[in-house]
């Protein structure tokens, strides 16, 4: 594992608030304001509290500012660039802080894996810290942090990354040791057989000792049938102990080309300066074979699909995993909004109902990560509250569900999720690693450029927008229902739903 949730924070700090479903992530802001002294006069301490609560309500309530038509975004300057060797740039300057998150994205992830060989692109992710003829084991890392910098690296369905966050002034070193492991990895017997042990226990951890988690990789893989995202990004047990070293070599060899490649720089810098230095390092490096395509594609659903897991736990869960379409496709932005009806904060539908008013569930909620390179899926779960079942919370879920297809979302609620996803949209664009995040994952699954239509095209979703998706893709017969039923134990464990597609 190298890596909690996208935080661009080292291993035992703390994570900040970014969730793996892409646009849904924000970074919580923070303020520093003085506070009266001892000193300080009864009226004049009661004066200061005064204004401090004002201060602290104008910044809480007061309306994010609407930027006009010809202003630039956020994305306006990024500079793009596809050098002779196939290798994609983006360069974005953003001169806050001298810093910079150089972010480097292969085009590989466990959608580009073959039955037997699954979580071969994760465990790459793992064997590529374990060095080079000219930096060894760890010696990548230290060198990193040497600088006051960080590093670290994620794998999803769709893309493996690798960054380094921290000061402008290592720039082209970072890109000179990125360019290093791209072609001259280094693995011995050994080192690759620590490793694999490795990925192993965190597949015990992550998935054979948390029943939810083992609940939702059983519904995924009964969803699709045919295509690669039936089967989890951290791979089967049984696929993991099998992989060779030769095996690895051949994947990595693959896909690890400047011609699979984006590297993203945000931070501190000039375009062009920059692009020069990307030029001198990775851009020296020859251009690797034709990398294959992935050709498979998931087939309609035609009939409800349920599954049960008997696992040790302590109470039931529910998940219903809908097929729908991804960014590329228009109803993309009205099934964003429908997830936020839904189970964006504690006044959203399912949260106010089954948790607060009727104590049916101890959570409830909806979710859609739809910045994929595939269609996606619209998950809707459950945990019912001790003493309640899995049926009465599903049949309550359903009729959520139904009130969605048969009455319009009313234009409060409308509103609201517009306004809940402008603001966690560019309050998340305040982290520079977000930033250059979303440009490569983006650059990965589709194209970079659709980051800006998400918000025009949010704002222009109807009410009978909403209605018209929820009847053509909320159906019974489109759905697959995954449902966890407890063996009883005396030893708790940690059971929560954890949405997104990737493992660090």
């Amino acid at each position: 594992m190298r890596l909690e949730k996208w935080s661009p924070v080292p291993r035992g700090g703390r994570p900040q608030a970014v969730v793996a479903g892409g646009l849904k992530s924000y970074k919580c802001r923070q303020t520093l304001m003085l506070l009266p002294t001892e000193k300080t006069s009864n009226s004049m301490r009661v004066k200061a509290l005064v204004l401090l609560a004002l201060v602290t309500m104008l910044w809480v309530f007061s309306p994010l500012p609407l930027r006009g038509a010809d202003s630039p975004g956020p994305f306006a300057g990024v500079v793009e660039q596809t050098l002779p060797n196939g290798l994609k740039v983006l360069i974005l300057k953003e001169s806050r802080a001298p810093i910079i998150s150089l972010q480097v994205w292969y085009g590989v992830g466990s959608r580009n894996e073959d039955f037997g060989k699954t979580g071969i692109s994760h465990l790459t992710e793992h064997l590529m810290f374990k060095g080079t003829a000219r930096y060894g084991p760890k010696a990548f890392s230290r060198e990193v942090q040497k600088t006051g910098g960080t590093d670290n690296a994620f794998t999803g369905r769709d893309y493996t990354a690798y960054f380094e966050n921290g000061p402008k002034t290592e720039l082209k070193r970072w890109l000179e040791m990125e360019a290093d492991r791209m072609k001259g990895l280094s693995v011995t017997e050994e080192g690759f057989s620590t490793e694999q042990k490795v990925v192993l226990e965190e597949r015990r951890m992550r998935t054979e000792d948390d029943p939810v988690s083992f609940l939702l990789e059983e519904t995924m893989a009964a969803a699709y049938t045919a295509h690669p995202y039936h089967w989890p990004v951290i791979g089967w047990f049984h696929d993991i102990q099998s992989i060779t070293r030769e095996d690895f070599l051949k994947h990595y060899h693959r896909y690890y080309q400047p011609n699979n490649c984006t590297v993203v720089v945000a931070g501190d810098l000039e375009p062009q300066e920059a692009l020069k230095d990307v030029e001198a390092t990775l851009g020296q490096l020859a251009k690797g074979p034709e990398i294959p395509k992935v050709t498979a594609a998931e087939p309609r659903q035609f009939g409800e699909r349920r599954v049960t897991v008997r696992r040790e736990a302590q109470l039931p869960y529910l998940v219903m995993l809908y097929h729908t379409p991804n960014w590329q496709h228009p109803d993309a932005y009205p099934l964003e909004l429908l997830s936020r009806v839904l189970s964006q904060g504690r006044s959203s539908r399912l949260y106010h109902r089954l948790v607060y008013q009727e104590r049916l569930a101890l959570e409830a909620g909806a979710d859609y990560n739809f910045d994929t390179a595939d269609p996606t899926v619209f998950t809707v779960y459950g945990q019912p509250l001790p003493g309640k079942t899995v049926a009465a919370l599903e049949a309550a879920l359903d009729e959520e569900v139904k009130k969605l297809k048969e009455v319009l979302v009313s234009e409060t609620e409308l509103e609201k999720a517009k306004n809940q996803t402008q603001a966690t949209f560019y309050m998340a664009l305040d982290s520079l690693f977000y930033r250059g995040m979303l440009l490569g994952r983006l650059a990965t699954v589709a194209q970079w450029s659709l980051v800006k239509d998400f918000i025009p095209k949010i704002l222009q979703v109807t009410r009978e927008d909403l209605r018209r998706v929820a009847r053509e893709y909320l159906r019974p017969e489109n759905r697959t229902v995954g449902i966890l039923e407890p063996i009883k134990t005396e030893k708790a464990r940690p059971e929560r739903f954890r949405p997104g597609g990737q493992v660090e």
